[in-house]
């Protein structure tokens, strides 16, 4: 018999800002199976793990992933010091504005060309190298605070999709652990998500430099390195999933081809998961595209995953205005 305290835990009133559409009522029918004790497909409480993917899923990432315009400043800053750099990618980009230049790099990343993404990524682990884990989170948080969107008339860290924010409220309502699962810079977004997501720092999973410790008389510090410790992106999501969590997830959400080996991750023969697919079809409230989304969206329509259009399924984007 299902206890009044159950009956409010199961309550999908969290999800106001859905549309009463499929989408959210494939959300809504998968929840309440996985917490219905003794039915086909109940899911335990430690067992209810649900991981997405941040830039796209949870945030805007257009016209390029927010992180990226982080980097971008201090690629700016080397190359006025530096009149050698302006003339080199990816600092010519940077100082430049090349947003064009930039967001292809993205899109190429996700159709199999990763020439681009070396270049940028080399310029940006140099750009950090030898500064503080501490130091970086500081001017992260920052810039996340205070930083507009260039087309959307509000602040960054207003950028977050309020829906996939409800959406994550009601799984941990009902006794689901949720963690970012990115492509993105894991220690970019350690310092804002628990404010924005209710996720603390020790639930993000994402790419990362190498690290080092430098002892001193104050207790030392943790500094970058100018190398690659993982890019967390297509198959190495679930490799990364499984070291840090030690379990497998049974739902999970992402936007793009990156996302595919996470969502074919999700749940298992014996244990049926949940996987959303985000669809960017709005360019009246946010931006429409499927570029670097072809192959996600094609095994969504043969696999039968969840594909929620932020056009039809969404009532509202995102949040007031701070």
């Amino acid at each position: 018999m299902t206890t009044d305290h159950e009956r409010v835990v199961r309550s999908d009133a969290l999800l106001s800002s859905w549309q009463d559409t499929a989408a959210r009522q494939a959300i809504v029918d998968y929840v309440d199976r996985a917490v219905q004790e003794g039915g086909a497909q109940y899911v335990p409480p430690s067992e209810r793990i649900a991981v997405f993917d941040n830039d796209g899923t949870l945030w805007c990432e257009k016209p390029m992933p927010v992180e990226l315009g982080f980097a971008l400043q201090q690629l700016a800053e080397m190359a006025e010091q530096d009149p050698i750099l302006r003339t080199q990618q990816p600092w010519q980009a940077a100082r430049d504005r090349d947003y064009a230049w930039l967001g292809n790099v993205v899109t190429k990343h996700y159709h199999g060309d990763d020439g681009d993404v070396k270049v940028l990524l080399g310029g940006i682990l140099r750009a950090f190298a030898q500064m503080s884990v501490d130091t970086y989170a500081e001017l992260a948080e920052r810039f996340l605070l205070t930083t507009g969107h260039p087309t959307l008339g509000r602040l960054l860290r207003e950028c977050t999709y309020l829906p996939m924010v409800e959406l994550l409220r009601y799984l941990e309502a009902n006794g689901f652990t949720t963690f970012i699962a990115s492509g993105g810079d894991r220690d970019f977004m350690r310092p804002v998500t628990e404010e924005i997501y209710g996720i603390p720092a020790e639930r993000i999973i994402g790419s990362s430099a190498g690290l080092r410790y430098h002892d001193d008389d104050s207790g030392g510090s943790v500094v970058y390195q100018a190398e690659m410790d993982v890019f967390d992106d297509g198959p190495m999501k679930p490799v990364r999933i499984w070291s840090r969590i030690g379990r497998r997830p049974v739902v999970a959400g992402g936007n793009s081809n990156g996302d595919i080996q996470m969502l074919r991750y999700a749940g298992h023969p014996s244990r049926p998961g949940l996987r959303l697919l985000i669809l960017h079809d709005d360019e009246e409230r946010e931006f429409s595209y499927t570029a670097g989304a072809e192959t996600s969206l094609e095994q969504a329509r043969s696999q039968d995953w969840t594909v929620v259009s932020i056009k039809n399924d969404w009532a509202t984007v995102f949040a007031d205005k701070a």
